[in-house]
């Protein structure tokens, strides 16, 4: 495995003052008394620890310490120092419907005094500032697709409202009906947090949903995908059940998307989408969002390393179809307009939805990665030439990778894809050694399609 680096570089967060503390004041307007200082690893996994209020200014000052190998995949050894969480107060969130007098903060894991380049958080906001450097931000909405089970005690796993069975149950009434309670609960959340929960819905697969809220800036989703799934799961366990992202927990069921809505805007606030003039390929974009586009779509195999990023991923992705009849799951890099079939979706002029990512990624690195490859595409002047018609499968478009393993060395492959994290490839190829690993790891257990196939095939 690669040696561990250090970060490098400017401070971009600082270490916050504690006097006349931001955190304070908002944790003392909303009766908070303990917060959960929270971080996510490499893999996503949320971790955090229960700080009382009356000891924000330790956490504060950066001296609320994570041993880092204990939490995850974090870039660090046992040997190694502390990892020290530092808020964002910007990412206060009350949290009083999963406990009375709790709210989460999202922090930057720092080393040193300086953030940590294997941290997630840190990483996205790496690749907004090398935006803000061309003038530019980031917009992004998010698509949470998760199923609602429960799991017996021999582990088998069930869909949680026993009357949904049905093969086509993909925006069913009865079926939102059913988890009203749970939904409208969740629903209540987002809004009083100020989310903009337009949507509730029953998703394709039978026990799957999916509840959407607003864009906002990408740093401020991502938390905010964080967010949701840690709501998610904890309030679906106080109503026994279990909500899983996972791709693809059931062989013959559509599996988990996390489809990313991205845009660009410039520093004066107005979209750069949007074409002024010319138009080549008739979706009303400009020249900077084909460009972005086909940053995207030519690093396409290795952004799988960060989209789709565990064994069970390429389950979802290499599907040949499911009850409904539809997979939903894309294993080509192609684009088209308002057509769900492909990689890249334009459904509108202001935006373009990435339908590749799923319910594994972690939403940090995906929007770091996605971000490095637009602005490649931007920086090249690339050109994604003509989309595709509806329904169209075009020879030129490159396949994606069909596992773990096949995306890793597309990483490998793509200096631009492994520097997109930190601007360090050691970091890349540490998250591609520890991926390599995972797909080993996975590849050595014998299966019980194993002991069917071969137990007395000879």
């Amino acid at each position: 495995m690669t040696a561990l680096i250090s970060e490098a570089g400017t401070d971009l967060t600082g270490l916050p003052q504690t006097a006349g503390s931001p955190l304070a004041e908002l944790a003392a307007l909303h009766g908070t008394r303990f917060i959960l200082a929270t971080f996510v690893d490499m893999n996503g996994k949320p971790c955090a620890k229960l700080v009382p209020v009356s000891a924000l200014a330790e956490l504060e000052a950066g001296k609320l310490g994570f041993a880092g190998y204990a939490a995850g995949l974090m870039g660090q050894n046992p040997q190694d120092g502390d990892l020290c969480a530092v808020p964002d107060p910007a990412s206060f969130t009350p949290l009083d419907a999963v406990r009375p007098g709790m709210a989460l903060v999202h922090c930057d894991p720092h080393v040193d005094g300086k953030p940590w380049a294997y941290a997630p958080r840190v990483i996205l906001k790496r690749a907004l500032a090398r935006l803000a450097e061309k003038n530019m931000t980031a917009k992004a909405g998010a698509e949470v697709e998760y199923y609602l089970l429960t799991k017996g005690a021999d582990g088998a796993l069930a869909t949680a409202d026993i009357k949904d069975d049905g093969a086509h149950p993909c925006y069913d009434a009865r079926g939102v009906t059913r988890m009203y309670e749970h939904l409208t609960e969740v629903s209540d959340v987002m809004n009083g947090l100020g989310w903009g929960n337009y949507a509730n819905d029953h998703e394709d697969g039978a026990g799957q949903f999916e509840q959407n809220f607003d864009y906002d800036d990408a740093l401020v989703t991502a938390d905010r995908v964080v967010t949701l799934r840690y709501l998610l799961n904890v309030l679906a366990e106080q109503r026994g059940m279990v909500a899983s992202f996972m791709p693809k927990p059931f062989t013959n069921r559509t599996g988990n998307g996390l489809h990313f809505h991205l845009s660009l805007w410039n520093g004066g606030g107005e979209e750069m989408f949007p074409a002024a003039g010319d138009d080549p390929h008739g979706l009303g974009f400009s020249g900077t969002a084909y460009s972005f586009l086909a940053g995207i779509l030519d690093h396409a195999p290795a952004l799988q390393a960060f989209l789709a990023p565990t064994v069970n991923s390429y389950k979802r992705t290499g599907a040949i179809t499911t009850e409904s009849g539809a997979t939903w799951s894309t294993n080509k890099a192609s684009y088209g307009g308002n057509d769900r079939t492909h990689m890249i979706r334009v459904p509108d002029p202001h935006r373009i939805e990435l339908r590749s990512g799923d319910g594994s990624a972690n939403p940090y690195l995906a929007m770091a990665a996605v971000i490095t490859a637009g602005l490649d595409g931007i920086d090249r002047d690339l050109d994604p030439g003509a989309p595709c018609g509806p329904g169209e499968r075009r020879p030129g478009a490159a396949t994606l990778p069909p596992t773990l393993l096949h995306a890793v060395q597309s990483l490998r492959e793509d200096p631009v894809m492994l520097a997109a994290l930190s601007g360090s490839e050691a970091v890349g190829r540490y998250y591609a050694a520890a991926k390599e690993t995972e797909f080993f790891q996975w590849h050595n257990e014998v299966t019980g399609w194993e002991v069917d196939q071969y137990l007395t095939a000879v």
